[in-house]
């Protein structure tokens, strides 16, 4: 058996095992020709992990009902010194306690194992009481 077959035996059994993450929601090509900040794929991504964290770790049973006023604060292009392009976006989440709060939000493309994939990470402002992200989300801004 050639040596080059047991590595990509391992890469398709670690494709396989992994666990969901922010690239099965990103297209990396077409959301970021389409606006990320606003593709409904990104806004569900967070609305659905923002349920799951505020039940598991706020001890609450808030959800994001809807997130609306989205834009691209700056985008950090992939060049030869930075690796993985970085798009921060900023919205307004309305949760279902009827408050409405900013939400921060970083899209990281060329993100995960050998450089294939995308990640997202956001903050809602208010809802980080260990200050994960910094006071108001300040490291997402």
């Amino acid at each position: 058996m050639p040596r080059m077959f047991v590595p990509a035996v391992l890469f398709s059994l670690a494709a396989a095992c992994s666990p969901v993450t922010a690239a099965d929601y990103l297209d990396n090509g077409a959301s970021h020709a389409a606006g990320a900040c606003s593709s409904p794929a990104v806004l569900g991504f967070i609305a659905s992990n923002f349920g799951s964290k505020a039940t598991h770790y706020l001890k609450t049973d808030i959800a994001i009902a809807d997130i609306g006023n989205t834009y691209q604060k700056r985008l950090e292009p992939r060049d030869e010194t930075h690796l993985v392009e970085r798009e921060y976006c900023q919205a307004t989440a309305t949760t279902t306690d009827g408050e409405r709060r900013p939400l921060w939000y970083l899209i990281e493309r060329n993100w995960g194992f050998a450089g294939i994939g995308s990640n997202v990470e956001f903050c809602v402002s208010g809802l980080d009481p260990w200050y994960i992200y910094g006071a108001q989300c300040a490291s997402l801004r």
